[in-house]
Formats: structure tokens, sequence, C-alpha cells
């Protein structure tokens, strides 16, 4: 069963579409895939990790679960996804969950798992809306709960070039931020690798492509002529949701040459 077709409410349904984050505006108009760099980094971060049938994963902010899926298509030995939505748990509890699958809420900084306890980390499109001592903290939690050799998976929104100004960076927040409605703090791709070393790991692969969430290409990649055109449908019924979606992409659009998306591997020793 998908998530989709539950009757389960998506997280912040309450929220009118001038207020809900925008992540969540776009899962509501339809979108599944909700990741800065589309279904192509999401390959890219999965082929890196390799997970196999002896891993035990644990995903960070499952979401829609798309990328829940793909990992639990590698059949690992175990599975655990932590949301701090109480919503999302209890809609990928009912469309994934198994013996062996597991969605509990909690925090990403503080999962309360055994040290050494999973042999694959990876989450997406969440450190960049944490501050940067909340980044330090979940990063150390992945660290944490791999054992000797784990990997570990980021794929987020990143800045370019690496020298990009502090005001320069300031005001891709600021609009961002407005934009969205959820505070995003992007960093360089060298300051996302240094956030890894920083916590002990070593980095072991590096993948960039372009930050085109909303571009009509990127959405007919990840979400197909069927769902492209529902996301579409819904859009145009909701004058609001219309006018968010025109001004994330206007924002999108006005940093292109300054954003992107990244994906990083890394290995604890």
């Amino acid at each position: 069963m998908s998530v989709s077709s539950t009757h389960l409410p998506l997280p912040a349904e309450g929220l009118g579409s001038d207020r809900i984050p925008g992540h969540w505006l776009l899962a509501r108009l339809g979108k599944r895939v909700l990741r800065p760099g589309g279904l192509e980094l999401t390959r890219r971060m999965l082929a890196g990790l390799s997970i196999g049938s002896a891993d035990d994963v644990l995903e960070f902010a499952p979401g829609m679960g798309v990328t829940a899926r793909m990992a639990l298509g590698a059949r690992p030995a175990s599975y655990v996804g932590v949301d701090r939505d109480e919503a999302v748990v209890a809609q990928l509890s009912q469309a994934l969950g198994s013996a062996r699958r597991s969605f509990v809420r909690g925090d990403a900084h503080e999962t309360s798992l055994p040290d050494g306890s999973v042999s694959v980390v990876y989450g997406e499109a969440m450190l960049t809306m944490q501050p940067e001592v909340m980044k330090a903290k979940i990063v150390r939690e992945a660290f944490r709960c791999l054992r000797s050799g784990g990997r570990y998976g980021i794929h987020e929104l990143s800045l370019v070039p690496d020298d990009l100004s502090a005001e320069v960076k300031a005001e891709i927040g600021r609009d961002l931020s407005s934009t969205i409605k959820v505070g995003a703090r992007p960093l360089t791709v060298a300051e996302w690798r240094s956030l890894l070393e920083a916590a002990g790991f070593q980095v072991e692969s590096i993948a960039t492509t372009s930050m085109s969430l909303l571009e009509t290409w990127r959405v007919l990649q990840d979400e197909g002529l069927g769902g492209s055109l529902r996301i579409v449908w819904n859009t145009l019924r909701d004058r609001q949701a219309r006018r968010r979606v025109l001004e994330m992409r206007s924002v999108f659009r006005r940093h292109a040459t300054r954003m992107g998306a990244v994906a990083i591997v890394a290995r604890k020793p």
C-alpha cells in the first residue's frame, strides 16, 4: 500500500496553504519526491551506501517514505525510520511497517538507539533545516549509532562556490526561509564535508547536481507524467498554493547559480 492511498492526514494538514511549510505544501499537492537533488541524487547516495541483506539501517526523517521504499528494496536485515512528526510515523508504519521494519517518533540528534547498533545511517533534506549546533549533534548521533566500518549518507541543499561570501549565504538563507516557511541554512560542499569529518567520519564519495526541484524537467523525471499532471491539477485548484509554489520557484531560480544539491557518503573508521 502506498502512503498516498491511506486515509491518515499529512503532517501540518490543519495549516492553510499560505502558512504550511513548503515541503508539506508540495506533498499536499501530490509531490512525492521532496529532495533537493531529486531521485537522481538519492540513487547515487544509495549506491554509495551499498545496502545489503546483512545491514541494519537507520533513516533520519523519512518523510514521504520514497527513499525508505528504495532502501527496503535491498532487503536489509533491519530498518528503523526516526521522525519527530507523529503523522509521518503513523503513515509509514501503516504502509511499510513489519517485524523488522519500524518507524518511531523521535529526534535525529537523540534517537535512544544503542551505540554501534546499525551499519548504515542516512538522512536527506533535513540537516539543511537545522542550525549549526544541531547539525553537528545529528552527525555525531549518526556516528554514535554506527558500528565500526558503518556508512553514513546525506543528501542536502548546497551553496556554490565554496568561497561564497557570508553576506550572500545569509541572503540566500533569508530568501529560502521566507518562502518555504522553515529555517534554511545550507552549507557549501566543503562545509558539508568538514561537518562530517569533524565528527570523525572519513568521506568516501561526493556527488553533486543542480537544485531544480520545481523545474518542469525535474518534476517529470521524479514524478512521471501522471504524477506531474496531478500536481499541476491540484495547484491550479488552490490559488494560495499556486502563489506559494510560484514564489518558491522564483527564489530557487533567483539563486540558481549559487545553489545546488550534494550527496556525500562517509564511513566510520
